[in-house]
């Protein structure tokens, strides 16, 4: 779609209540695909945009075109266009400094909230973060950060990542004409050096948020984003994941899937939540309800769905554990 003056390719799956999840670098939409079937079968509208500079939307030229306030009116113009009111928003890396401005200066377009890895922006900055930070400082040198990048079949790039995330994609995604430059320009537009200067001012978020940040996050400082609490006038939960690297949605996706349904409300309550296993190399989906330790099991016939069984999960939820 054309949004904010640029071309932005959107993943729009599903109907009812909107989710809008938001990728960081160097990632696209595809960062949420054990996410996007998961919110689908819960019955709800799970919208995932490629961000300008990744994946199939535009690169538009120049550092300015990556700044913040840039990216924010893209996520208020796919709202617009798509006719959303409010949504609830999952992001992660920059997709998440995106989210937290987004509250602050629309707070009427956030529902809920759930930023992962990246802080609050005005989360004071620790001294292990500025030690880790030391690949953003390295960004800002257009055309040497590239090179070395690329260098010996992307060498340090590799070793960046320490084998984790889609590196084989993201190698053939960054090697498109101007695509990598374009990742970092992100990094040369929101945090070039810059002299001190006083403290920013931006408002409260209202939206209930939560916060998730994983042990084994090598670029990020867990402390800031507990610290994130006391800009969020709504309520706040931190939430800490162990075993996880960086990308959280890649390495916890069921850990993530379940927070999702127990803070963002993302659940449907008359008949249970829907989870998804994968068997013999197939991912069936199956509806689990009730709270006791006995089961039941309720198997539809060819022809029916879950909504069939909706009436029999409610009337034995409350003395059976009902997988449906």
């Amino acid at each position: 779609m054309q949004v904010n003056g640029i071309s932005v390719h959107v993943e729009d799956h599903g109907s009812g209540k909107p989710v809008l999840l938001l990728h960081g670098w160097p990632d696209s939409s595809y960062l949420w695909r054990n996410q996007i079937p998961f919110l689908v079968a819960n019955s709800f509208r799970a919208i995932a945009p490629d961000q300008r500079g990744f994946g199939r939307s535009d690169r538009p030229e120049g550092v300015a075109a990556y700044s913040l306030q840039n990216a924010v009116a893209d996520l208020v113009g796919i709202l617009d266009a798509l006719g959303i009111d409010a949504a609830d928003i999952v992001a992660h890396d920059w997709g998440a400094s995106v989210a937290w401005l987004t509250a602050t200066a629309h707070p009427n377009r956030v529902r809920r909230l759930v930023v992962l890895s990246v802080p609050h922006p005005l989360a004071p900055y620790t001294l292990r973060q500025r030690e880790m930070a030391w690949y953003m400082l390295f960004f800002q040198f257009e055309g040497i950060a590239e090179a070395w990048l690329q260098h010996d079949n992307w060498t340090l790039f590799r070793e960046m990542l320490r084998g984790n995330g889609d590196i084989d994609r993201y190698i053939s995604d960054l090697s498109r004409p101007d695509a990598l430059k374009a990742s970092l320009n992100w990094y040369r537009a929101n945090l070039a050096p810059r002299l001190p200067e006083s403290s920013r001012k931006l408002p409260p978020v209202e939206a209930p948020t939560l916060g998730i940040w994983s042990s084994n996050d090598h670029y990020l400082d867990g402390e800031r984003m507990k610290m994130s609490g006391q800009f969020v006038k709504a309520r706040w939960r931190y939430q800490q994941i162990d075993d996880a690297s960086h990308w959280i949605p890649l390495d916890a996706p069921d850990r993530l899937n379940q927070l999702l349904i127990e803070w963002a409300g993302l659940k449907r309550e008359k008949i249970g939540i829907m989870k998804i296993v994968t068997i013999n190399g197939a991912r069936l989906g199956y509806w689990e309800s009730g709270r006791r330790p006995k089961s039941m099991l309720l198997v539809h016939r060819w022809a029916c769905d879950h909504s069939t069984l909706a009436p029999l999960m409610e009337h034995f939820r409350d003395s059976f554990r009902v997988i449906a």
